[in-house]
């Protein structure tokens, strides 16, 4: 059976002195338009599953809805690419003209300073990993990562206790696949306190306030961080880690969530 995340292309290979013909396979990329209360709102490009998760947290993640309960009725038409949501109150949308929100990154949201001051919110977590349980952590996400390694065109975004993998989304938008996982913990009323998020992509500003939104506490991933992501990771009270790998990793804001355990049988 056919991934509807995935797609057949005829493609020419050249490696070394050699020429091939062969079924490759790509990642699919396609639009839905969100239209709430009857209004269209925006377009989003992006893989074509979890798109019920993915409407519920980019409405959060605009500031549009807090909690599922908000929503009267969420259908999603595939086949002509509408998602239509009767909320239980009425919107005043903000721009009458319909958005385009891209798979790529950078500024994927018109509201992005204004709706971010109202729902960012500065976390308050005891929860804490060792540098064992977040390497251990990050290589369970690699080997849920399939279709990143049969096709290198979408991100990855996981939900975490300190033992294992909750669940995980992916996306070829990298702001997709964490709504999708915000979408996730909203539908499914997860408390957050003891959770943490697990990234495939870069650190940036935007990722670190989806992370608040979300109310996670610690955010590990495998990419770099900006410095204005460190500023606000500092501000919400968010444990930034980057560069998680198999025996190693950046620890750059609140690093009292992270320890080490000593092996005693260690000697120097």
């Amino acid at each position: 059976m056919q991934d509807d995340r995935l797609s057949l292309w005829n493609i020419t290979k050249y490696q070394q002195q050699a020429k091939t013909t062969k079924l490759d396979e790509v990642a699919r990329e396609s639009a839905v338009t969100v239209q709430i209360n009857g209004e269209q709102y925006a377009t989003i490009v992006c893989s074509p599953a979890n798109l019920e998760l993915l409407v519920i947290g980019f409405l959060a993640s605009e500031g549009i809805i807090r909690t599922t309960n908000q929503i009267n009725t969420l259908s999603i038409d595939k086949d002509k690419g509408f998602a239509y949501v009767e909320l239980d109150f009425p919107v005043k949308l903000e721009t009458k003209s319909e958005r385009w929100i891209g798979s790529c990154c950078g500024k994927s949201r018109e509201f992005y300073l204004k709706q971010d001051v109202k729902t960012a919110k500065t976390i308050y977590s005891d929860m804490e990993l060792s540098t064992d349980q977040a390497t251990k952590l990050m290589k369970a996400f690699d080997h849920q990562a399939e279709i990143f390694d049969r096709t290198g065109g979408v991100h990855q975004a996981a939900l975490a206790s300190s033992d294992h993998i909750i669940e995980s989304f992916i996306d070829i938008g990298r702001h997709n696949a964490l709504d999708k996982l915000y979408g996730y913990i909203l539908k499914h009323r997860i408390p957050m306190k003891e959770k943490c998020i697990l990234f495939s992509g870069r650190m940036s500003s935007e990722v670190m306030l989806k992370v608040s939104k979300m109310g996670a506490g610690i955010l590990l991933a495998k990419s770099a961080p900006t410095d204005l992501a460190l500023k606000l990771a500092s501000d919400l009270n968010i444990t930034a880690a980057g560069f998680v790998r198999e025996n190693s990793l950046n620890v750059y804001t609140h690093t009292n969530r992270v320890y080490q355990k000593i092996n005693k049988n260690v000697t120097i």
